[in-house]
């Protein structure tokens, strides 16, 4: 079974990348360093509790486990409104360990290196629409990490000749369709993550951030994709012959979904209204925009299979058997 590197892969998208891998007959070998991630989801796989950014951590992985010459780059700090308030510690951990990161694998012999990035670098304000050559304007820190982290991976991917892959998304909904993983968070920053707090009562309101945005009903516009939709296409990614150098390609589902319309596919699975409330928007937030996926589809030969409601019901029956009453 070949063996794939896969860094935070006990956190939300690495564990379900890590369980769509083996479900697929790779072996996921995890690097981890546990501060936001859930050990329990990814028992079963060769795990190293250690920082990205420790000298000689890949070395020493590959002394145990034998050649890898592909990883699967997940780790990362990821809430906006933090990243806003600790912006050293984001850039630290995100680009500085990342660049360490990128140095080793190289230094390694990795041929290939997929970045889990974020469409929320491109410039939302000129379009609803972006396609991978869209204007770049990444407005929080957060967002400028991964921009700053593509950059680098771009002119390390082209000094080396190493394929660099770039994959860009937004917000990932649902968990793996077998609750083998899923969102851990207690109080959840995303949009679908707090509706689910409301259902389940944890808090009594649902706050809409922003109802002033230049989008069809004020609300943020935002593109939901199944938690699994984006695992498959991460392995698409990797199975895929792509010459040497950097590829950005957009991950999505190309279908934009306002948060009231995301409220009333919320409605509409769970049977019953939901307490909401209007409020001003959070830093670092913007009207946001739908990434295109054509080329994605293209070259990896992938298209996300999982619908908005299917999402939604994944989330709930994960949350009532991770977050039990």
């Amino acid at each position: 079974m070949k063996k794939v590197l896969v860094t935070g892969g006990a956190g939300y998208i690495g564990s379900s990348i890590c369980h769509a891998l083996s479900d697929k007959g790779y072996t996921p070998v995890i690097l981890d360093s546990l501060v936001q991630g859930e050990k329990s989801f990814i028992d079963q796989f060769p795990f190293y509790h250690r920082d990205i950014g420790d000298k000689d951590v890949i070395k020493e992985i590959l002394e145990k486990e034998g050649p890898i010459d592909s990883c699967i780059h997940c780790a990362a700090r990821i809430i906006v409104p933090e990243s806003v308030e600790c912006p050293d510690l984001y850039y630290t951990e995100n680009v500085s360990k990342s660049l360490k990161l990128f140095k080793e694998l190289i230094d390694n012999n990795f041929k290939k290196i997929i970045f889990s990035s974020s469409a929320s670098i491109y410039d939302a304000s000129l379009n609803t629409s972006v396609t991978e050559k869209s204007p770049k304007n990444p407005i929080s820190p957060y967002a400028r990490t991964k921009y700053m982290t593509e950059m680098i991976l771009e002119d390390l991917a082209k000094r080396y000749q190493i394929s660099g892959i770039s994959l860009r998304y937004f917000n990932p909904i649902g968990a793996d369709p077998q609750m083998r993983c899923g969102a851990y968070a207690k109080d959840p920053s995303h949009v679908l993550g707090k509706l689910v707090s409301v259902y389940l009562k944890k808090q009594k309101t649902f706050y809409v951030t922003g109802t002033k945005w230049p989008t069809r009903d004020g609300s943020g516009l935002r593109d939901y994709i199944h938690v699994r939709d984006l695992a498959t296409a991460h392995i698409s990614a990797l199975e895929t012959v792509i010459e040497p150098g950097f590829s950005p390609l957009n991950l999505g589902t190309s279908h934009g979904v306002t948060v009231y319309e995301l409220i009333q596919a919320f409605e509409k699975v769970i049977g019953s209204q939901i307490a909401i409330e209007k409020t001003d928007p959070r830093p670092g937030d913007v009207a946001g925009c739908v990434p295109q996926i054509s080329l994605s589809q293209k070259i990896l030969n992938w298209t996300p299979e999982y619908s908005l409601e299917t999402g939604i019901r994944h989330s709930l029956e994960w949350a009532a058997k991770w977050f039990p009453e």
